[in-house]
C-alpha cells in the first residue's frame, strides 16, 4: 500500500510539473516575444551647412543720433510732441518765445521802409539834377552832391534789408525743428523754462538703419572679415531677425575687456529701437560636413555612438556604432569620423534599442530647421544618455 501511495504521489507530481511548463514560455519563450521588429525612425546622413558661430550680447545703436540745442536764448514758448514720437524732417520740436525778436524785427521793417522811401527820394532828385545840369540851370557841384547822396540812401536801404533778413532768420530759430525724420527722445525742459544755446532740448535718433555692437574674443577677432563675416540678430527664442555683414573690426582690443568690438549695420524693417539689447551671432566660417541629429547620440563613459540600420539574412537589425562629433549647428552634430554619407541612422526608441536588435525601420517625423537655435564655436559634447 504505501508503495502504491508513493508512486500516486510521484505520478500527481509529474503531471503537475507539465502543467507549469506549458504555462511557461521561460527563456526561449521570452526571446521569440522579444524577436519581434521594433519599429524606429530612420534617417540616411547627408551631408549639410555646419556654421562655427558664438552668441554675444549686442547693443543697436542709430547712425544718425543727435542732442538738440537751440540757437537762441528764451523762455520755452511750447512743446509740442510727446518723447518718443515719430517726426518728419523740419517738423517742429520746440517753440521758444518770439515775442522779443518778433517786435525788433517789426521795428527795422519800418527802418526800411523809411530807408527805401527816402533812397527812391534821392534817386529822383539825382535825376532832376542831371537834367538840371545838362540844360546849365545847375552846378557841377550841386549835381555832385544829388548822386552821393542817391548812392548814400541806396546804401542805407540795402544795409537795412540785411538787418531784415538776418532778423526773420533768427526769427526762425524760436522753433527749433527735427533736422531729420526720427524718434523724439525726453523733453529735459518744461514749458516756461529759460534756455540758452547750451541747454540740451532733446534728442533725435534715426532708426531706419541700426547698427548692432558686438564685443569678441581677441583671438576670434583674427577671423572676422570685413564685408563676408555675417551678424545675426536673433529674437528671445532664438529665431534669425535680420542679418548683416561686418563693415568695421577695432584695431585694438579695449583695455579692461580685451575684446574687441565689431559693428554691422542693417535696414530696420523689423522694429528694433536703438539702444535696445538684443542677442547677436556672429558667423566665423560655413563649410559642408556629414551632420547627426542630437536625438540620435548617446554616449558611453567619453565614447559617442548612435544606432545604425543594418541588413542581416533575418532583416533589419540596430547595430551601435561609435562616432566622432564636432560642432554642434541647430539641432545637428558634426560628424568628423565614424560614419559614411548614406548610413541609415536611428533617431527614435534609443533608450530601448539593444545592439543587434531588430528593428522595423520608418521615415522620420518632420524636424526643426537647422540652424534655428544657437551654434556653439567651439563644438559640443554629446549629452550622456
Amino acid at each position: 500500500m504505501r508503495l502504491v501511495r508513493a508512486w500516486r504521489l510521484g505520478l500527481a507530481g509529474l503531471l503537475l510539473a507539465g502543467c507549469h511548463s506549458q504555462g511557461d514560455p521561460g527563456p526561449q519563450g521570452g526571446q521569440q516575444a522579444t524577436s519581434q521588429p521594433m519599429p524606429v525612425e530612420v534617417e540616411r546622413l547627408a551631408p549639410g551647412e555646419v556654421r562655427e558661430a558664438n552668441e554675444y550680447l549686442g547693443a543697436l545703436s542709430s547712425r544718425s543720433s543727435i542732442t538738440v540745442y537751440p540757437q537762441v536764448a528764451g523762455y520755452v514758448k511750447s512743446i509740442p510732441l510727446d518723447p518718443g514720437a515719430r517726426v518728419e524732417r523740419g517738423e517742429v520740436l520746440l517753440v521758444v518765445d518770439p515775442r522779443q525778436q518778433s517786435a525788433g524785427l517789426r521795428a527795422t521793417q519800418a527802418q526800411r521802409a523809411a530807408a527805401v522811401a527816402q533812397r527812391e527820394y534821392a534817386q529822383q532828385t539825382r535825376e532832376r539834377s542831371e537834367q538840371l545840369l545838362k540844360e546849365g540851370l545847375q552846378s557841377r557841384q550841386d549835381y555832385d552832391q544829388a548822386v552821393a547822396q542817391a548812392l548814400q540812401a541806396e546804401a542805407s536801404a540795402r544795409a537795412i534789408e540785411a538787418q531784415v533778413q538776418a532778423q526773420e532768420v533768427q526769427l526762425g530759430f524760436y522753433e527749433v525743428s527735427a533736422p531729420f525724420a526720427g524718434t523724439v527722445g525726453d523733453y529735459p525742459v518744461n514749458v516756461g523754462d529759460f534756455v540758452t544755446p547750451q541747454t540740451a532740448l532733446t534728442t533725435l535718433d534715426q532708426s531706419d538703419t541700426l547698427e548692432v555692437s558686438v564685443q569678441v574674443p581677441v583671438e576670434r577677432a583674427r577671423t572676422v572679415r570685413v564685408g563676408t563675416t555675417p551678424v545675426e540678430v536673433l529674437d528671445a527664442a532664438g529665431r534669425l531677425v535680420v542679418s548683416a555683414p561686418v563693415f568695421f573690426v577695432a584695431p585694438m582690443p579695449n583695455a579692461s575687456t580685451q575684446l574687441v568690438e565689431v559693428r554691422s549695420a542693417f535696414e530696420n524693417t523689423v522694429g528694433l529701437r536703438a539702444g535696445q539689447l538684443v542677442r547677436a551671432r556672429v558667423v566665423y566660417a560655413t563649410r559642408e560636413a556629414l551632420r547627426v541629429p542630437t536625438a540620435a547620440v548617446t554616449r558611453i563613459s567619453s565614447q559617442s555612438f548612435v544606432f545604425v540600420a543594418r541588413d542581416s539574412d533575418g532583416g533589419t537589425v540596430a547595430q551601435r556604432a561609435p562616432v566622432s562629433l564636432g560642432l554642434v549647428s541647430g539641432n545637428d552634430y558634426e560628424v568628423t569620423g565614424g560614419l559614411d554619407a548614406g548610413t541609415r541612422v536611428v533617431l527614435s526608441g534609443i533608450q530601448m534599442l539593444r545592439d543587434g536588435q531588430p528593428i522595423q525601420p520608418q521615415a522620420p517625423s518632420r524636424r526643426p530647421a537647422p540652424g534655428v537655435g544657437g551654434s556653439g564655436a567651439d563644438g559640443g559634447t554629446p549629452p550622456a544618455r
